[in-house]
């Protein structure tokens, strides 16, 4: 099975890099909310079986099987959305499975992934026509609209950025770009302005008061709170942090000030027991990670695995821009966690997962 393979492709840097930055993360899981931190241990021991096993096993597998790995998130994502869902502040995101609780908005990240790897790299002398542009986007916008009803914003921006990814790096033309931009921006514009009006009907109230709070936050102290005390937490920190575990009574943690701590306000934490050291340390890292995915993208021996590569690198990227701009108040509050430090166990394997794919695509290099 592993004769195909020269193990002096395997990627070590990565899983390193890996293993580091979800060392940081459990520590500060512990450090916010103790009761979380076993449950990412197992995350971290389930996911690395999952790397280990997939890093070995030819994605070429997983793209013979695209349409069956489409079928599979299109059914836990309207099963999500029946009463086998479980919902959790307002929002219905989880299946309960009494043993775990699965979340399937995060394995659609992969799991689209592969299949609009498979699905470009076949089409790609047609990816500029409409024959191959309007399947893509139904195929999209089925499960992007499924992850919407949760209600999951945030999780189907970032799936749709992915997807402008792939298709960009697939060969979508750079005149269709430029006239879509051209469209988009006027209309992003009118959007915005639309929904800050009160009789707005296109986002949920909570959803316009998170935008509204961050546009005047002084206007909406009540609703700005948790970004505010954000800001505070990682200023606080400043160079070295004031250390993990600790008991300082001026921690706006230890007052329980940080909205979900463990999870979407995970950086705030990090900047206040760790400094400016620690959270430069976490973004380094995860831009390690991005760049070492790209290379292994860039030396893949077909576009398939370019692509997947490509959609596993914009995911954890933009992902983490998201959340670490919404930490600091340069973007409206939304929940998304920050890749590999982020509480949450279907999170961290199908991170794990996406690494062990794009590990196998290092071992199959292009020959030169």
């Amino acid at each position: 099975m592993f004769k195909q393979y020269q193990f002096r492709n395997y990627r070590i840097k990565l899983v390193i890099l890996v293993y580091l930055l979800t060392t940081i993360g459990i520590l500060v899981i512990g450090s916010a909310e103790k009761d979380f931190q076993s449950q990412q241990i197992l995350g971290l021991v389930l996911g690395s079986a999952a790397m280990l096993t997939l890093s070995l096993t030819d994605y070429n597998i997983l793209m013979q099987m695209h349409w069956v790995i489409y079928g599979i998130i299109l059914f836990l994502l309207i099963l999500v959305l029946t009463p086998l869902g479980k919902e959790v502040n307002g929002a219905q995101r989880w299946i309960d499975l009494k043993v775990i609780t699965l979340q399937p908005s995060e394995l659609a990240k992969i799991m689209l992934t592969l299949f609009f790897a498979k699905f470009f790299s076949d089409r790609h002398d047609r990816i500029n026509e409409l024959i191959t542009i309007v399947p893509s986007v139904i195929l999209f916008g089925i499960p992007a609209f499924l992850v919407l009803k949760e209600p999951d914003l945030s999780t189907t921006i970032t799936i749709a950025l992915v997807f402008c990814s792939m298709i960009f790096i697939a060969g979508f033309s750079y005149r269709i770009i430029g006239s879509m931009i051209a469209v988009i921006a006027p209309v992003v514009l009118i959007f915005l302005g639309y929904v800050m009006r009160e009789d707005q009907v296109l986002l949920e109230d909570y959803q316009r008061n998170r935008i509204m709070a961050w546009l005047n936050p002084s206007e909406h102290a009540d609703l700005a709170y948790q970004q505010q005390n954000s800001i505070m937490a990682i200023g606080s920190g400043q160079l070295t942090g004031k250390g993990l575990n600790n008991h300082a009574v001026a921690s706006v943690k230890n007052a329980d000030y940080i909205a979900e701590p463990q999870t979407d306000f995970i950086f705030a934490v990090a900047g206040e027991e760790l400094g400016f050291i620690g959270t430069a340390a976490i973004i380094i890292l995860l831009l390690l990670i991005v760049i070492e995915i790209i290379m292994i993208g860039r030396n893949a021996k077909d576009l398939a695995g370019n692509l997947i590569c490509c959609g596993v690198a914009s995911w954890i990227g933009f992902q983490s821009f998201i959340n670490i701009c919404v930490a600091t108040g340069l973007m409206p509050n939304t929940g998304v966690p920050l890749p590999f430090v982020s509480y949450g166990l279907t999170s961290l394997v199908s991170l794990y997962i996406a690494i062990g794919i794009v590990l196998n695509v290092g071992l199959q290099p292009r020959k030169y």
